[in-house]
């Protein structure tokens, strides 16, 4: 469950606003630290792939790897 409690943000972000952070912190009470660098967005060392799904729940950004607490 901690795994999957750290990829998640109790918040409507979108990559709008993910490029104005440097961290988040997420459900599971740890922050994740944001990188932009070159166009690409990285959520502690995972690139994000994919943004701005809209759910009935929230929003989701693909990453390309599992990020651990």
């Amino acid at each position: 469950m901690a795994i999957l409690a750290y990829h998640v943000v109790p918040a409507k972000v979108l990559a709008s606003d993910v490029v104005k952070l440097t961290d988040a912190k997420t459900v599971n009470g740890k922050s994740v630290a944001i990188k932009v660098s070159e166009g690409s967005v990285m959520i502690d060392g995972a690139k994000v792939i994919v943004t701005d799904l809209e759910t009935s729940n929230g929003v989701i950004h693909v990453i390309d790897s599992v990020i651990l607490p």
